[in-house]
């Protein structure tokens, strides 16, 4: 594929995602799959794509002075602008008078002379002065937001809550790379068979710190190798690996997975308990209640049934003190995992947060009745905000007195965690800059 053809692409992908709402994980993988990309080109395009949307405030920030004298501007207009300048102030590779020059002709063929000048006209100029000065803006939280591309609202929220020390670090996590972490199916191989395996194949691997099963890649492509294909492992964040670890299994339980989509977690559930059991995992949504069952059937599981169900209303499926454990893996804002989905930030509002913490206390009420007298469930989320977090689980025992936050949670986490920054009575924080994973709640409760 030629490079202009894939600057097009990536145009096409911003415009459906940063105007339409598109999700920029699905939309990207569905492309790289659907069209014929070189490793080489498909890692360019995701390189576009993502930086663009992750420094898009900052981009829109530098060139507003070259543009405030246009009155309207096309969405893709904007984007083609945004995706010039993230390359020419962020990528290395490509020079300067290459990307102007593509982007004009880009201009040229879905515009016009006009929109062909006028883009050469700001990109010149970008090319000319580098970036603005940050130093215009006097408050730092607002310079902050802007420095790193994340809307003031949401910088402001972290900041009361974390500090602005924590806040900025998060910020700076959230624009790099996240490192892709696999799980090995320890039934089927265990880890130092995997690691000898990748390595004679050419790929680089460190062991994670955060779960037995986990490996963090460091080099080489892993979704084309045959251990990924043949289900011997599969790809997971070490964060989200941490539920099935803390989950205190046991072969022979029955175990509610109550939002189980995709399945990563469901079918590490079923890893940690051999396979021997019963495992219940519902989904809101029949297609994505398949998607489970075909990860268990990837992987060789078949302790898994999953189905589809609203999980507020699994008390009309269950009866009551039926499960050994729950997991309860929360649908959320989202705001831990702003380095694989930067879209989120834009598409999200402080609102969200509040009506999603109504779904989120209902499912705690709904689950706590089917956990057996001593059972444990585990909450979790894949954001970093407090209200979705701590404060739903002190929301939930102040309600049930038959539940308390489990004395052995904080002795059970690798030892790494232990003392981590985000560890508190009500449960375990981890922020994106600390273990180099997404940012990720999660808490172990027993019922008495």
């Amino acid at each position: 594929m030629t490079k202009f053809l894939l600057r097009e692409t990536a145009l096409d992908l911003l415009t459906r995602i940063g105007d339409q709402g598109g999700f920029s994980h699905v939309l990207l993988d569905r492309e790289i799959n659907k069209q014929d990309f070189s490793r080489q080109d498909g890692g360019l395009l995701t390189e576009i794509v993502y930086g663009t949307l992750q420094r898009r405030d900052l981009i829109a920030y530098t060139i507003q002075p070259y543009i405030q004298k246009q009155k309207k501007i096309k969405p893709w207009v904007r984007w083609l602008l945004y995706m010039s300048v993230y390359q020419m102030m962020f990528l290395e590779r490509v020079p300067d008078h290459a990307i102007i020059h593509e982007a004009v002709e880009i201009s040229k063929k879905r515009g016009h002379k006009g929109i062909a000048s006028f883009m050469n006209g700001v990109l010149r100029n970008v090319q000319r002065n580098g970036g603005r000065d940050l130093d215009e803006i006097t408050d730092p939280v607002e310079k902050l937001a802007i420095r790193t591309s994340h809307p003031l609202w949401l910088v402001k929220r972290w900041a009361e809550q974390y500090g602005e020390e924590v806040t900025e670090a998060m910020c700076e996590a959230n624009n790099r790379h996240l490192p892709m972490s696999i799980r090995i199916q320890p039934l089927r191989m265990d880890r130092e068979e995997v690691v000898s395996k990748l390595e004679e194949d050419g790929l680089t691997v460190e062991e994670s710190q955060l779960s037995p099963q986990g490996l963090i890649v460091t080099g080489g492509a892993i979704l084309k190798h045959p251990l990924f294909s043949e289900g011997y492992v599969t790809v997971q964040d070490q964060s989200s690996m941490l539920v099935a670890e803390m989950m205190d299994l046991a072969s022979g339980m029955t175990v509610l997975d109550a939002c189980s989509a995709p399945g990563g977690k469901t079918t590490h559930i079923a890893e940690k308990m051999a396979d021997e059991g019963e495992i219940l995992a519902y989904d809101l949504h029949e297609k994505k209640a398949k998607l489970v069952e075909k990860k268990a059937k990837q992987l060789q599981l078949t302790s898994i049934t999953a189905g589809q169900a609203d999980s507020r209303k699994l008390g009309e499926k269950h009866a009551a003190e039926h499960f050994d454990r729950i997991l309860l893996d929360a649908p959320c804002s989202g705001l831990g995992v702003l380095r694989g989905k930067p879209d989120i930030k834009y598409h999200k509002t402080e609102q969200d947060i509040y009506s999603l913490r109504l779904i989120q206390d209902d499912l705690l009420d709904e689950m706590a009745p089917l956990l057996k007298s001593g059972g444990k469930l585990v909450y979790s989320t894949c954001t970093v905000d407090r209200h979705e977090n701590e404060e739903a689980v002190k929301h939930f025992l102040s309600k049930h007195p038959e539940f308390r936050v489990d004395p052995s949670f904080k002795e059970d986490l690798p030892p790494a965690l232990r003392d981590g920054i985000g560890l508190s009575e009500h449960g375990l924080q981890l922020f994106p800059h600390e273990w180099d994973t997404d940012g990720f709640f999660l808490t172990r409760l027993i019922k008495q």
